[in-house]
């Protein structure tokens, strides 16, 4: 893609695109191969200075009975974008667990393709998203199975949580099944804070503001809980509740 993209193109539907227009254009993808048997993992914790732009695309090839793992946190700059292409063959895995937090008036985003190339193959997505104040979050996910993939089995999970009346959440899981013999589901919900759960916290001892932090914790926790690398797991946790520390509840 040569030209600044619109919002025709379904990508870029939701971008900051006068964000995208200041770093255009983009460097090339970083391109990734996991060999037949191979296992990968990588941790991204977005993580810019509130002003930059931070734009990261991957493209990525998984061999046959190979497995390949994301863990991303994604939280800081203006505009923060990931975007992830994978390529799946026989028998192999996919993983990504995402977790957003947005505040002020950011836009984040993760897009996500994933393509069931060849049979027996599985994918995992489960996003979480936080938002509040003026913010924007993204998640376009997007599952293509072709005909070779029988036997395929992928999920797709994104659930929000509105902080402010003033935030957008923009979620879009998408299946495109070519197969016949196929085990595919997505779910997408959005929504606020309990307000049983506050009322019970509170009535604990808690004040408002903490009974909220800590819900919104426990939300973003129930991905990084799943994150296998104890030090990555630490990291995320840290930063996030860096993050808790910033917003007003």
């Amino acid at each position: 893609m040569n030209a600044v993209p619109t919002k025709r193109n379904e990508l870029w539907r939701y971008s900051d695109l006068q964000a995208v227009a200041a770093v255009w254009p983009l460097p090339a993808p970083e391109h990734i191969i996991v060999p037949a048997g191979g296992e990968f993992s990588r941790a991204i914790v977005q993580d810019a200075a509130d002003n930059e732009v931070a734009i990261q695309t991957i493209d990525l090839v998984i061999g046959k009975d190979a497995r390949a793992v994301f863990d991303i946190l994604n939280y800081g700059g203006s505009f923060g974008r990931i975007a992830i292409r994978a390529v799946l063959h026989e028998n192999a895995h996919f993983r990504l667990n995402t977790v957003q937090l947005g505040r002020a008036r950011q836009t984040l985003e993760i897009v996500c393709t994933i393509i069931h190339a060849e049979l027996g193959a599985t994918s995992r997505q489960t996003v979480r998203t936080v938002l509040t104040d003026k913010a924007t979050g993204t998640y376009l996910g997007k599952i293509q199975v072709m005909k070779a993939a029988q036997k395929t089995d992928a999920s797709q999970s994104s659930k929000a949580l509105l902080l402010s009346r003033l935030a957008t959440v923009n979620t879009k899981p998408e299946l495109e099944i070519h197969a016949d013999d196929v085990k595919c589901a997505h779910g997408a919900t959005v929504g606020e804070l309990d307000k049983n759960a506050l009322f019970y916290l509170q009535t604990r001892g808690l004040d408002e503001a903490e009974a909220k932090s800590l819900l919104t914790r426990a939300f973003v926790m129930s991905v990084i809980d799943d994150v296998q690398d104890s030090v990555v797991r630490d990291n995320m946790i840290a930063h996030t509740d860096m993050w808790l520390d910033k917003v007003a509840l």
